[in-house]
């Protein structure tokens, strides 16, 4: 392969394998993507990125597809880098920002891992994919398959917003409901792989998705100049997302490319609802390992992940990090969602939402500190969750005279 790849390796035990041909797991775990890091510094500067196109392919030379090989591509630009200072000052901060990932082509930062995925799949001949989905993975999947020509299986608990429901099928995929949970969507997957032979393109169970999501830290990282916010607040559930941009940070000071002699590192903050928290759970219990979270219910439909492949992957990170895993109240996040909107003009998803949750109970705690510059990741865009939007609003009747005064106040 034609690229700065040397090699996967596992990240339960180190075990390294072969990058020249298709991998998923490795003991029931996922994989890394190693890349010549040494080899890439000479080829690219930071400098160098400064003239090519504003899109998450900039960084060609710390994605894995070959140089010869196309990637399958919807446009996947920057995303804007918002500040918020009526936000912040509402919680006592004076640097505060949300990363606006609803702007990718399929409404949110799933476009990043999916295509990525989708185009290793398709350098590796795979014709058919499948992959359980709570929400938006699904959709993503669908339009990258389709662009790439591929057919696509996805299985959706059949609460899942129904937006993300509709892009599916819209895309062509062959879209299932399933009373009951994501894992149960996977465990369809995961039998039906001898059956129908198509590849699972579940969270993690391919080692892909984490190079895609992991522009959000090298985009991040450029979009400031190289100097790396205090703190990161990013909703978790597969965690890919926050895997992936702790290992942008770890390459990007391999490389030299941060600010200051000892660059600083961001504080990953890993956030669920009280609905669905397996994650915050093993952090407050101080285990590695994560058990699967029994009754799991959000309407925060990307964090309801009651058992993550990956979920090892996400405690080192926030460990290595200095950060912390909480959860916040699931009754609020509609509350939390209309806040954002209302204050500073940004629709955020629900998963987002519990982020607004989270930094409201970091900065009153002191945790994060005032002058502390403070990122939160906003995944999706709010109009993908009409559930969630939902409210009662007033009405006017046009044949009776309109009470002005009411109208005021209303």
């Amino acid at each position: 392969m034609t690229s700065f790849v040397t090699h996967l390796e596992g990240a339960i035990d180190g075990t390294i394998l072969p990058a020249d041909r298709i991998q998923t797991l490795h003991k029931d775990r996922p994989l890394w993507v190693r890349y010549d890091l040494a080899a890439v510094g000479r080829a690219l500067t930071k400098e160098m990125l400064r003239d090519r196109p504003a899109t998450m392919w900039r960084y060609r030379e710390l994605l894995p597809v070959p140089f010869e090989s196309q990637p399958v591509s919807l446009g996947e630009g920057q995303t804007p880098l918002l500040t918020c200072s009526r936000l912040a000052a509402r919680y006592g901060l004076k640097d505060l920002w949300i990363k606006d990932e609803s702007h990718l082509p399929t409404g949110s930062f799933k476009s990043r891992g999916l295509t990525m995925a989708i185009t290793m799949a398709h350098h590796f001949g795979v014709r058919r994919v499948a992959l359980p989905s709570a929400g938006n993975a699904g959709g993503a999947a669908a339009a990258y398959a389709a662009r790439a020509g591929m057919e696509a299986y996805v299985f959706m608990p059949q609460d899942t917003p129904v937006v993300n429901i509709y892009e599916c099928a819209q895309a062509g995929a062959k879209t299932f409901l399933v009373n009951g949970l994501i894992t149960d969507c996977g465990r369809i997957v995961r039998e039906g792989k001898q059956r129908l032979d198509w590849f699972d393109l579940s969270t993690l169970k391919e080692p892909y998705r984490i190079e895609g999501k992991k522009t959000m830290g090298l985009e991040l990282a450029e979009q400031f100049e190289w100097d790396l916010p205090d703190v990161i607040l990013y909703p978790t559930g597969g965690g890919t997302g926050l895997i992936g941009m702790w290992k942008a940070f770890q390459e990007l000071a391999t490389l030299g490319w941060l600010q200051g002699k000892t660059p600083k590192f961001p504080r990953m903050v890993s956030v669920q609802s009280t609905g669905c928290a397996p994650i915050a759970t093993a952090f407050a219990a101080g285990s590695r390992f994560a058990e699967p979270f029994a009754n799991a219910a959000t309407i925060a439909s990307g964090i309801r992940v009651p058992a993550a492949v990956g979920d090892f992957m996400i405690l080192d990170a926030v460990r290595e990090s200095g950060g912390t895993a909480l959860t916040v109240e699931e009754a609020r996040i509609r509350e939390w969602m209309r806040l954002v909107a209302s204050s500073e003009g940004i629709a955020i998803c629900p998963e987002t939402a519990a982020c607004i949750g989270a930094l409201e109970q970091l900065s009153s705690s002191g945790w994060i500190r005032p002058e502390e510059r403070v990122v939160v990741f906003n995944t999706g865009a709010a109009q993908k969750y009409v559930e969630a939007l939902a409210c009662e609003l007033p009405k006017l009747d046009i044949t009776q005279p309109i009470d002005w005064d009411w109208l005021s106040e209303a």
